[in-house]
């Protein structure tokens, strides 16, 4: 019968066969990698900073329902991580809790450095100075840190407006062309913009659509500020 020490060493013999043999002639062991932690969704972080705000004001789910214009239950849902409510109904939500938007998103990032994926379904329509001329705005990306150093947006306009508004803003935009084809004012000059053509430019000065060429045109904006630029 084999003692119990010389069960134990065999079976310690057997765990260690797989490691390779170092210049010495001793065993490496490999360690195992360590499991990566998993991303948690945005509508979960977003719910879980609206909760824990909520609970910090000691407000019961009925009186910040109340106060921000959403329903006891789509609210229990956005907590949940279940929902994710418009950026009209965030802006409710933080109007009501007593904080910015930035804040919110701020606190909902899990840690400086990570990678964000906002999936189409996501990217929720926002309000801009262009949208009461017909534009869509998506927002590609939310806001990191207490201020934004950019802004990116995927644009949709099409020739039924009868006027195209004229913006003018702090730091450098950049258009890429995805579809269609404009005329695109800058200052006292204009430029052809078509599928793959990309144009930057500075903020400051007046600057917007001057020209469609077709019917839908769809081009991605991304505004960049300095620090001393960007916006809470």
């Amino acid at each position: 019968m084999k003692s119990a020490t010389e069960r134990i060493t065999r079976t310690t013999a057997r765990e260690e066969r797989p490691g390779k043999r170092g210049s010495n002639g001793a065993r490496v062991q490999h360690a195992a990698p360590a499991p990566q932690p998993a991303s948690t969704s945005i509508e979960t972080r977003i719910g879980k900073v609206i909760r824990k705000r909520r609970a910090g004001q000691h407000l019961t789910l009925a009186a910040l329902a109340d106060g921000s214009s959403i329903s006891a239950g789509m609210l229990s849902r956005i907590e949940n991580g279940q929902a994710m409510p418009s950026i009209d109904a965030l802006e409710r939500l933080c109007s009501a809790l007593g904080m910015s938007l930035a804040e919110l998103f701020g606190e909902a990032e899990e840690r400086p450095g990570t990678a964000q994926l906002i999936k189409s379904k996501d990217q929720m329509p926002v309000v801009r100075a262009g949208t009461r001329r017909g534009h869509v705005y998506k927002l590609l990306s939310y806001g990191r840190g207490p201020k934004k150093k950019f802004e990116p947006f995927l644009i949709e306009m099409d020739k039924d407006s009868e006027v195209y508004p004229r913006f003018h803003h702090p730091g450098t935009e950049f258009i890429y062309m995805l579809k269609g084809k404009m005329e695109y004012r800058f200052g006292d000059e204009t430029y052809l913009i078509e599928p793959g053509d990309a144009f930057t430019f500075s903020g400051e000065v007046n600057h917007g659509p001057e020209r469609l060429f077709e019917d839908k045109i769809w081009f991605i904006s991304i505004i960049f500020y300095e620090d001393d630029q960007a916006i809470a």
